[in-house]
């Protein structure tokens, strides 16, 4: 045989290999891998279990979604991506930082000035954590102006909310890990708000701190609820969200949805749409990480008081608002009037569509939603220390005297290794040309 007919020969054992391994690998794979891409927004429409998986991805490609499903609804999308951008930038900080008083100010530092990188990364952490608020709030905005939470949607609404009050504790445990003073004085300032509570804010404090006031124990314990404990609840409440907001589908618009509506096709029309905002989104984060990074205040110190609080998050800027003007009272109801917003599915079973159907609902949406926006505006321009009545316990859990328990000083800077002097470019050869 010629060489010519031998190469023909093995180029057709390839051949019959590569596709009996096709054929293989799509025996073995199980459609319901597809709800891989579904969870990720990248998939719609139900999955068909009976059939190949190339099947069952042509038809789930094939299956379009509502008409009135535009970009308004994308906001789910946004939630989720800003989700996984906190999660990568997460892991990726955690390999750096340390959870220890005498070392938590130094490995940020280090994060920020040595690490290659490092400082995208917290500041992208930082922006994605504030915009992931916006992004919910808006979502659930959106769901509201349609009446999302009517059955049999009220499911969806119910967990939605738990998601969002789980992203708040994402925020309010990470807050402290910088652990400079402009975040050990917020978080005292809230664990003092929360330990005024009735019933079980003093409870809830005591297991939060691990200690008489915020300090090493409590600094490990928000380290490992963040890190550890939240996002497993996050992923499997996700994940169930979506699946029975898949099932239910998109809540339709107020005026009804249209009789015979062919929908239009997910792919390309919705899958662009959504490549289109997950790429905006993302150049927006980098965008404000890389423009106004977040400031580092003085180590953290139990003892003195900084002279100015500068916040970070959305958040902080609203519940600071709330308790400089209003008091501990004005947090409460204004949390108050939020579960009581959460809560609308229990009592407004009729199912009107239209605003004025809803006028209780419509009343506790506004409210909530225009106190928040003045909050915030109020809070970005408040940088004042806290208030000395909601930290006098702290203050006296931390003073010296005899019989109290004198504060731990904080270990020695740690001394991190230098980073590689950059490698010098090679000495141009004598005679070369060029200048």
């Amino acid at each position: 045989m010629s060489q010519h007919g031998r190469l023909r020969a093995a180029r057709r054992r390839v051949s019959a290999w590569l596709g009996q391994f096709r054929a293989d690998v799509k025996a073995s794979l199980d459609p319901g891998l597809l709800r891989i891409l579904r969870l990720f927004g990248l998939a719609y429409g139900p999955i068909h279990r009976r059939v190949p998986i190339d099947q069952a991805l042509r038809e789930v490609v094939r299956n379009p979604v509502p008409s009135h499903v535009g970009w308004p609804h994308l906001f789910g999308w946004v939630t989720y991506l800003l989700f996984m951008i906190l999660v990568v930038s997460g892991v990726l900080l955690a390999l750096y930082y340390r959870p220890a008083v005498g070392e938590a100010y130094a490995s940020i530092q280090h994060i920020v000035s040595d690490v290659r990188m490092g400082w995208l990364m917290r500041d992208m952490h930082v922006w994605a954590a504030s915009l992931i608020v916006i992004a919910v709030l808006v979502h659930m905005g959106r769901g509201f102006l349609y009446g999302a939470y009517h059955p049999p949607r009220e499911t969806v609404w119910l967990v939605g909310l738990i998601l969002l009050l789980l992203i708040l504790a994402f925020g309010a445990t990470g807050y402290l890990l910088p652990w400079d003073q402009w975040s050990y004085w917020t978080v005292t300032e809230a664990l003092n708000t929360l330990g005024a509570m009735p019933i079980a804010g003093n409870f809830l404090v005591r297991i939060l701190t691990g200690a008489e006031f915020v300090w090493g124990a409590t600094l490990s314990r928000f380290f490992a609820i963040h890190v550890i404990i939240l996002p497993w609840l996050v992923f499997g409440l996700l994940g169930f969200h979506i699946s029975m907001a898949r099932r239910h589908g998109p809540a339709p618009p107020v005026r009804g949805a249209p009789k015979d509506d062919p929908g239009v096709p997910f792919y390309p029309t919705h899958l662009l749409r959504n490549f289109v905002v997950g790429v905006l989104v993302t150049a927006a984060v980098i965008t404000l990480a890389a423009i106004y990074p977040r400031p580092v205040g003085d180590p953290a110190n139990p003892l003195q008081l900084p002279e100015e609080i500068v916040s970070t998050w959305v958040v902080v800027d609203v519940t600071r608002a709330l308790l400089h003007y209003l008091g501990p009272w004005g947090l409460g109801l204004v949390t108050l009037l939020g579960v009581s917003l959460g809560l609308i599915p229990l009592f407004d079973r009729r199912g009107g569509k239209r605003l004025r159907e809803r006028p209780v609902a419509v009343a506790l949406a506004s409210t909530f939603f225009l106190v928040f926006l003045a909050a915030w505006v109020a809070g970005r321009r408040l940088q004042a220390p806290p208030a000395p009545e909601l930290l006098t316990p702290a203050l006296e859990q931390v003073a010296p005297s005899d019989a109290g328990t004198p504060i731990p000083e904080p270990g020695p800077e740690p001394v991190w290794p230098a980073p590689p002097p950059d490698p010098q470019p090679d000495a141009p050869h004598e005679g070369g040309g060029g200048s």
